[in-house]
């Protein structure tokens, strides 16, 4: 496993994101008073991240262009991208070596057993990529 500069993780090892060249610092912009952005910024560092917590009183994602649909309770900015939810890391690495045309992804709403979320998973968490005209798209699904 090469650590280090380059960022590199094996997945298989140790959880973590399989990330080509170095691993960008994430921006998690947050309410206080929210439990559930904490718990995301908890998974985050546990994947290898370094995270910088910015804690705001109106919803980031206006600002940062996420579309409505797509809203949720904190929004991250990583890689010149901006992700919106409890998005979870293997779509933030798909991101980050795919570097598609796009001005970020997101997982609308507080699906269960998503990152930073209690419960079970008990459907596939959609994301989708969205541009900076608020039109979207399927990115993936896990």
């Amino acid at each position: 496993m090469v650590l280090g500069y380059f960022g590199w993780r094996a997945a298989a090892v140790d959880n973590r994101p399989v990330i080509n060249g170095p691993l960008p610092k994430a921006v998690v912009y947050r309410s206080l008073t929210c439990g559930c952005c904490a718990n995301f910024v908890s998974y985050l560092k546990s994947k290898g991240f370094e995270v910088e917590t910015k804690l705001v009183e109106t919803a980031e994602r206006l600002k940062l262009g996420v579309p409505n649909s797509l809203g949720s309770c904190h929004t991250t900015q990583i890689g010149g991208y901006t992700v919106e939810g409890h998005v979870p890391v293997e779509a933030f690495a798909k991101l980050l070596n795919e570097k598609p045309a796009v001005a970020g992804i997101g997982m609308a709403g507080m699906p269960s057993g998503s990152p930073g979320m209690p419960g079970l998973k008990n459907e596939d968490f959609v994301i989708s990529s969205f541009q900076e005209d608020g039109s979207t798209q399927e990115y993936m699904r896990l």
